[in-house]
């Protein structure tokens, strides 16, 4: 195919050189034939026209040019010329006229300057685009220096002769403006970077005939009458030949093909020619001024001169920018060829190519780069997008023109599309750019064959060694070969030969066979799946086995088998999945695995309409197991417990730990009651004691009970056994309780309780009230007791008795008791210095015994002590009886370390709750504060009077104070000075006052004596 297109092309040649010289031939002829007869030269001129016009016809059809018009916009402008030539010569040899000045062949003569500059200028569209602003200025600068010189030997010289007429004057002005036109065009063509070849020589040729011939005929016009046949004739006749020479030589096609341009390069030649144009006007005015002759064209010659000057600077600073630009592109190249030297693949190098030519474009331009594969590798260059194969044509058809580079040995191209003028402009540095990724390419690829021949034996030596065992088989399922590492897995090697369905198990034959099937009839490239497989000692394994398909590869013509023993990872992952879904210390379920049969159990409900219940345990004293016994006793217990919830429960139900000492059971049943009879049972076991790693323990526990009758998903179901567990454990130990809607509410307040409590202690809500307490007898207040309040932000001041217990519960209470202790302790520093010495002598706090038991309970007093500035002797501690009922060594050591500090601790609420003498007396107490409750009836009661007269003798015996709680009445602050009582507080003496009332009530001075 190539081989014929070089014929037609070289056939295409010859006719074409045949053409040009029969034209030359021809033109010469009727040249010849003009100036021997001269009484025909109407003929012979008018046959020169038309020739001319015909050549450069023929010559398009011949060659056909990428694009026609600008050659037949030439045609048009010779055929007008010689229209005009031939009515000239009608006009003077027919009707006698003498050199008819102006007249309609004139009208003909200057319609072919535009024609002309149409063509022209459609060639340099064609070639170089429109945006060539540096031979534009060169062309300006050359045209305005010509201009001149017709200014002042043509244009002027018509404009000042008084013996033309307007219309004259007109029509002769025009002629030199119209070859200033066409040089000016002509000019813009030569500097946009065109290199001479055929077709433009002749058109130059053609070009400066005219403009030769069209200078002298003004001046002849000027200074005499002009006549046919002479010597300026042949400058026409050059324009003739010139133009269709340059439509019939070969390269007439380069006219209209887009190049690269070379525009803003300054050769000697071309700065000598602009340097030339720019001294014709300083030349004119040294040279009038030399002959003296009066400067009357100064403001012409000024105004040209003024104008090159500014377009120098022009084209200077467009080289500046030039030449930043290249710079530019330097850099972007060089980094390029860093990113392509160091490219590991072909993608990588390709990557670096087109982020390098979007970097080198101009911003937002439009681009396309594509990489293919050809037959042969074309030579580099700016081409026809129409002339690419259609393929790569549909690709790039939003663009008309692209670039081209080859990239190495495998025949690769690189083509980058874009706008003309932009391609023209970035050619030379794509070719730099695509000979640098032509050359990493090539690396590249020597570099994987490189790697490929060593890889083999890399490979080779790879499947000798691996753990995985290689099999081939054939079609009729017999392995063909198997590498050496089937011996470790199967006991022998030498397997090749057998089938393989004597290694599989034999229930596995048919699933494995199906596989196998799949693979060789193409529906699955490959698959993976796991099989029980059999040694050649009999014993069984777990292998992984994946097979592709490689019958077409003629090196290996099989079913390839990769066999791995995963006989341990099996096993290791059954482990962690039980582990994932049960309870490592119980063994039972854990709350994930229960949840997912919980949604499953309410599904299926939902779906036969059967009952679903889940009852949640929390065993009730299991922290005072692990605090007492320690957590081996606490994790023996909790076995034992899961071990027990699960004999009273049927197999087929789910017992779980969630947590803790918080266990779950999922039961099915066809009724309530059986529901609750388990629950029920439960409670029942639980509360006989447990006999575990040699103590016997209590496992009494809470249950709640909640049923599909009440909720419709599993979330809902959980939610509410855990409301009905609270329930259960507000209700006592050992108790259970079914979820019912009528209690719902109140559990709910309850938990919207906690979580606003939550909020006030993190927006510290609280603020205190003090409680003076005061001598009995003399009624003057000794100290205060701080209460705390809840200045809640919607629901007011809330009293203690609403939020204390919710406060235990959660462990706020160590927040809030830590905050209470700090604002009492700062409340009596400032106390204390507003006053005299000893007129405040103590403030009391009560502490619960979660935050007396907090470690660095005693340190945080410390340091609050020291803040505030208050006397450690000044502050009382009131502490529970409960914080003294165990033995706890490390209670012991913090009141030890509080008394030696100087703190003073008091029981409060005394008598209410296991009062014993042993702590009494051992324990280092300051002060016992008999509960409201004892001095509520004492005067109703004389059995509560002998409690509390008891309790004041106890105190006195172990040399203790008593404080009287919720003295109301005359009456019973009397019945305790009777019975020994010296100090008490309540609402008989004042309400709990804000800090500014309490402080009104401290004495200037120190009326008593300290509390003993």
């Amino acid at each position: 195919m190539s081989q014929i297109g070089s014929e037609r092309k070289e056939a295409g040649t010859v006719l074409a050189r045949t053409l040009s010289a029969w034209f030359a031939v021809w033109m010469g002829l009727l040249t010849v034939a003009f100036y021997r007869w001269p009484g025909m030269h109407m003929l012979w001129w008018g046959a020169i026209g038309l020739s001319s016009t015909a050549g450069v016809v023929v010559g398009v059809l011949v060659h056909r040019p990428r694009r026609r018009w600008p050659w037949f916009m030439l045609a048009t402008a010779l055929f007008m010329f010689g229209a005009g030539d031939f009515l000239y010569n009608v006009a003077t040899d027919v009707f006698g006229l003498e050199n008819p000045f102006p007249s309609f062949p004139d009208a003909l003569y200057l319609a072919m300057y535009p024609l002309v500059a149409a063509g022209l200028l459609g060639f340099i569209r064609s070639r170089t685009g429109r945006n060539n602003r540096e031979s534009l200025l060169d062309a300006a600068t050359l045209t305005i220096g010509l201009a001149l010189l017709s200014w002042l030997f043509l244009i002027d010289p018509y404009v000042r002769n008084d013996e033309l007429t307007l219309l004259q004057k007109l029509v002769s002005v025009a002629y030199p403006l119209g070859d200033v036109l066409t040089l000016a065009v002509f000019a813009r063509l030569l500097t946009g970077g065109v290199k001479p070849f055929g077709s433009i020589n002749f058109l130059g040729l053609g070009t400066a005939g005219l403009l030769i011939a069209d200078v002298i005929y003004g001046l002849i016009q000027l200074n005499g009458n002009w006549h046919v046949g002479g010597p300026t004739d042949l400058g026409w006749v050059l324009c003739y030949f010139g133009w269709a020479a340059a439509a019939l030589h070969p390269s007439m096609v380069r006219m209209t093909e887009p190049t690269r341009s070379t525009s803003g390069d300054l050769s000697v030649r071309r700065i000598a020619l602009l340097g030339a144009a720019s001294l014709i006007a300083p030349s004119l005015l040294l040279v009038e001024a030399s002959i003296g002759k009066a400067f009357r064209d100064a403001a012409v010659i000024g105004t040209a001169s003024a104008v090159m000057f500014v377009l120098v600077l022009t084209r200077l600073a467009g080289v500046m920018g030039d030449h930043r630009q290249s710079l530019a592109r330097e850099r972007e190249l060089r980094e390029a060829t860093a990113t392509l030297v160091s490219a590991a693949d072909a993608g990588e190098a390709v990557s670096a190519v087109r982020h390098s030519l979007a970097r080198l474009l101009p911003a937002g331009t439009p681009h396309k780069v594509v990489v293919v594969r050809a037959e042969r590798a074309d030579e580099p260059g700016l081409i026809r997008v129409s002339g690419l194969g259609p393929e790569l044509r549909a690709q790039l058809r939003e663009f008309s023109s692209v670039l081209r580079h080859p990239l190495g040995i495998e025949n690769d191209v690189l083509y980058l599309a874009g706008p003309t003028e932009a391609l023209q402009a970035l050619q030379p540095t794509f070719e730099v750019l695509g000979a640098q990724a032509a050359m990493a390419l090539e690396r590249i690829t020597l570099s994987a064959e490189v790697s490929r021949r060593s890889s083999e034996a890399y490979f080779r030596t790879l499947i000798h060694n691996t753990a995985d065992v290689i099999l081939i088989v054939d079609d009729n399922d017999v392995i063909q070969y198997a590498s050496p590492s089937a011996g470790p897995v199967f006991g022998d090697e030498r397997l090749a030969g057998y089938e393989l369905w004597e290694f599989i198990a034999r229930d596995e034959h048919v699933r494995l066979a199906g596989l196998l099937a799949q693979v060789r009839g193409g529906s699955q490239a490959h698959v993976t799946a796991d099989a029980r497989a059999e040694r050649v000692d009999g014993t069984g394994l777990v292998v992984e086995v994946d097979c592709r398909d490689l019958r077409a590869d003629p090196t290996v013509g099989g079913l390839v088998l990769t066999v791995r023993d995963v006989t341990e990872r099996r096993r290791l992952e059954e482990q962690l999945i039980r582990q994932a879904f049960h309870d490592s210390l119980t063994g039972l379920a854990n709350r994930v695995l229960f949840q997912d049969r919980v949604e499953q159990s309410v599904a299926r409900a939902t779906r036969d309409g059967s009952l679903v219940g889940v009852v949640f345990v929390d065993l009730d004293d299991f922290k005072i197991v692990n605090d007492t016994l320690g957590h081996a006793v606490g994790d023996a217990l909790l076995k034992a417990v899961g071990e027990r919830i699960s004999g009273e429960l049927r197999d087929t139900d789910t017992v779980a730990r969630l947590g803790g000492d918080e266990f779950a059971a999922l039961i099915e049943s066809d009724s309530m009651a059986d529901l609750e009879l388990a629950a029920e049972r439960i409670v029942i076991a639980l509360g006989e004691q447990f006999t575990v790693a040699g103590e016997t323990v209590n496992g009494i526990s809470s249950v709640g009970l909640s049923t599909t009758v009440d909720a419709s998903t599993a979330e809902e179901l959980m939610r509410q056994a855990d409301l009905a567990l609270y329930v259960a454990k507000g209700a006592g130990k050992g108790q259970w309780r079914r979820y019912q809607s009528d209690v719902h509410t109140a559990v709910l307040e309850r938990l919207e309780l906690r979580a606003a409590l939550d909020q006030a202690v993190k927006e510290q809500q609280f603020m205190l009230q003090y409680q003076p307490i005061v001598d009995l007898d003399t009624g003057v207040p000794l100290g205060f007791e701080a209460l705390v309040r809840w200045n809640h932000p919607t629901r007011g001041m809330i009293a203690p008795g609403h939020f204390i217990e919710v406060a235990e519960e959660s462990g706020l209470i160590v927040p809030m008791g830590r905050m209470v202790l700090q604002q009492a302790l700062n409340t009596a520093g400032r106390w204390q210095r507003a006053t005299a010495p000893g007129a405040l002598r103590y403030i009391s706090v009560n502490v619960s015994a979660r935050q007396f038991r907090t470690p660095g309970f005693v340190e945080e007093v410390r340091q609050m002590l020291h803040a505030s500035g208050v006397e450690p002797g000044t502050l009382l501690l009131e502490i529970t009886e409960s914080l003294l009922l165990r033995n706890d060594d490390q209670v012991r050591a913090d009141l030890d370390a509080l008394r030696a500090m100087g703190v003073r601790l008091a029981i409060d609420d005394f008598g209410t709750g296991y009062s014993s003498l042993s702590y009494l007396q051992h324990m280092p107490i300051d002060v016992l504060k008999i509960d409201k409750s004892f001095i509520d009836d004492m005067l109703s009661s004389s059995q509560q009077r002998a409690v509390v007269n008891a309790i004041v003798q106890l105190a006195q015996t172990f040399n203790l104070s008593v404080v009287a709680e919720g003295v109301e009445e005359p009456g019973q602050r009397e019945a305790l000075r009777q019975v020994g009582c010296p100090y008490g507080q309540g609402y008989l003496f004042a309400r709990p006052l804000s800090e500014p009332d309490a402080f009104a009530l401290i004495p200037k001075a120190s009326p008593f004596a300290a509390m003993a």
